[in-house]
């Protein structure tokens, strides 16, 4: 061990160090306790029968824990004037997400391989008109939009609101993927050229293997931002093609008699679960795919 590691470790080891380390991570769990209280009241309150709830004890733990809350907010709550629940809006905004994201991310790649990799004359400028769209607000292009989708046939589908979500997609995910590949190497395509291979195949051969870090990167952000979408989708969707986002305010701003906080707290669970699950089971792909050069260039 050199003198040099070795004064690190004496360091290390003073009452002094092991007190600043037990107090940063002391002030580090009550920091993840503040943030985790509204869900873990959420949670609890879900849970719970409506005459817990009443009384107004609101951290305490449920008495007689029961999943009806969640049943009747999947199939039998009021969203104004229907009573079926959320579970159609949840699987419209399923069929709503998986097409839009998927597009939007292959979109985005190939708009990241051309502009890197097979640049040409003006590739800057519509690389700069593309990031100029991530900054236009939503609420600018309501008005186009609607009269776009009906021209195109496609207002109050869920058709329409997937092309919208992948118009609004496409400057962010072209973004991703042009600042990572800008990290690659040239002489990889510049070799595969002198072999014969065209546009798409090196595409596919070469830069989508190892593009797996800012494609998670690309999926996670398109999700998230999909799913969690209001405004696109009271503004563009019909009756029967609204997502749960939509349904979820519905649903707490209907008035049938005693309100149900069990039922609304079970509600927002159900919608925010598959944000959840994806930050949970992908979050440390997200970061690792951040760093390996989405937010370079």
């Amino acid at each position: 061990m050199s003198e040099r590691t070795a004064v690190g470790v004496i360091r290390r080891r003073t009452p002094g160090a092991r007190a600043l380390r037990v107090l940063l991570y002391a002030v580090l769990f009550a920091a993840a306790l503040a943030y985790l209280l509204p869900l873990v009241v959420m949670v609890m309150t879900s849970i719970k029968p409506l005459s817990e709830i009443t009384p107004g004890n609101l951290l305490a733990l449920p008495e007689a824990p029961t999943l009806a809350p969640w049943i009747k907010a999947w199939g039998e709550a009021c969203t104004g004037m229907r009573c079926e629940g959320v579970g159609g809006y949840f699987w419209n905004s399923i069929a709503i997400v998986v097409p839009a994201v998927a597009i939007s991310t292959m979109v985005g790649a190939l708009n990241g391989y051309a502009l890197t990799k097979w640049q040409f004359k003006g590739s800057e400028l519509i690389f700069a008109l593309m990031l100029f769209g991530c900054f236009i607000p939503f609420q600018v292009v309501l008005l186009p939009m609607a009269q776009t989708l009906g021209w195109l046939g496609l207002a109050s589908s869920r058709s329409g609101l997937v092309l919208v979500h992948v118009v609004f997609g496409i400057a962010f995910t072209t973004l991703f993927f042009r600042n990572f590949y800008v990290a690659i190497p040239d002489e990889l395509v510049s070799a595969a050229k002198l072999d014969g291979a065209g546009f798409l195949r090196i595409f596919w051969r070469i830069l989508l293997p190892v593009s797996a870090p800012i494609i998670v990167v690309s999926v996670i952000w398109q999700f998230t931002q999909i799913w969690n979408d209001f405004l696109f989708g009271v503004a563009y969707s019909g009756h029967d093609t609204q997502p749960v986002t939509v349904a979820l305010n519905n649903l707490v701003n209907t008035s049938t008699g005693a309100k149900e906080y069990n039922v609304d707290m079970a509600s927002a669970m159900i919608a925010a679960l598959p944000t959840l699950v994806v930050y949970v089971l992908a979050g440390k792909y997200f970061v690792r795919g951040l760093t390996a050069g989405a937010v370079k260039g």
